[in-house]
């Protein structure tokens, strides 16, 4: 059973040991509510989920969540869920399965550390005993596979690479740190560079007057880019060479073997991994991180819930003989 907790959804499926997955279904995370008023969505998912005849099924459950989380207590604080601070998720989630009949072990997790178990899993990261993998979007995240185990850390944040410092004297990031990757590289980051070294914003995809509205996002700088501004790409060069800076650092402290990079940023494909790959040979420079793969997610979408059943798995003792643990069960 996953559960995938966000800023903008709430979403649960049963996933089967292969990675597919039944019984999907998804809410909008409520805006303009208490902790309670979230926290019904999330009820509302479990509801769902108990309506498959493959409920009674399921052998755990798995919860990744927006950050931070802190999963020695099993609450959250999401940036994006204004409602929850220090929210005891992994308790409440407990107890709705309980309520309806499936009193399971649950696991939780960050959504960067569940992305990096679900790519080990079925993604670009499978077959890679040490693997760093992260999300580039509106934030930095990221997780850690060492010696083909997920890493998670006491607190279940390792592998937050979004707040390395890679520029000592650099601007303040919003973590309260400075020069970190996440003010530097992540879709926000990028898109407000951009604009103020002047970059333009193109009017939207049909667009043909003036007053046509104008996308000044990191995806609308990515297509500017693609079309040879030099703003857009100098800012897409800029966000590159931090990420390179900040997986070097990464690789070169636990000798990762691929660096995997997900989220709505990577979308811009040659146009982020170029400034990468170019950026990381100036930084991974001795001879146990040369060989230094970077390359694209595969799992997409599915990832938060693929990962989270993953999540699960990884992170706890397999509690029936018929399910191993290496293939996360339902």
């Amino acid at each position: 059973m996953a559960i995938d907790i966000g800023g903008t959804k709430i979403a649960g499926a049963l996933v089967h040991p292969d990675g597919t997955m039944t019984a999907t279904t998804r809410r909008a995370t409520p805006r303009g509510v208490d902790a309670e008023g979230v926290m019904a969505a999330v009820a509302e998912v479990v509801a769902d989920l108990s309506a498959s005849p493959l409920w009674a099924s399921a052998v755990r459950c798995g919860i990744g969540s927006a950050g931070p989380v802190d999963t020695s207590r099993g609450t959250v604080s999401p940036v994006n869920i204004g409602a929850w601070r220090e929210f005891p998720v992994q308790e409440r989630v407990a107890a709705e399965l309980a309520a309806r009949g499936a009193d399971l072990p649950t696991v939780l997790a960050g959504d960067g550390v569940a992305m990096t178990a679900a790519e080990h899993w079925l993604g670009a990261a499978r077959g890679y005993a040490n693997a760093l993998c992260m999300v580039v979007s509106t934030g930095v995240g990221g997780g850690l596979i060492l010696n083909n185990r997920l890493h998670p850390g006491p607190t279940g944040n390792a592998g937050h690479i979004g707040h390395i410092s890679v520029a000592f004297d650099g601007e303040p990031c919003a973590c309260g740190g400075r020069g970190c990757v996440e003010s530097i590289a992540s879709g926000t980051a990028i898109a407000r560079w951009a604009l103020d070294q002047g970059w333009t914003p193109a009017a939207g995809s049909g667009a043909g007057d003036t007053g046509a509205p104008r996308d000044a996002t990191a995806a609308g700088v990515a297509a500017s880019a693609a079309q040879g501004d030099p703003i857009a790409l100098a800012a897409f060069d800029r966000a590159g060479r931090a990420l390179a800076a900040a997986i070097a650092a990464a690789a070169t402290l636990v000798e990762t073997d691929i660096a995997v990079i997900g989220g709505g940023v990577a979308a811009a494909g040659d146009t982020l991994f170029g400034p990468i790959r170019r950026h990381l040979t100036q930084y991974a420079t001795l001879s146990f991180v040369q060989g230094l793969r970077v390359v694209p997610a595969t799992l997409g979408t599915h990832a938060g819930l693929i990962g989270a059943a993953a999540a699960a798995t990884m992170l706890s003792a397999p509690p029936a003989p018929s399910v191993t643990a290496s293939s996360p069960g339902a």
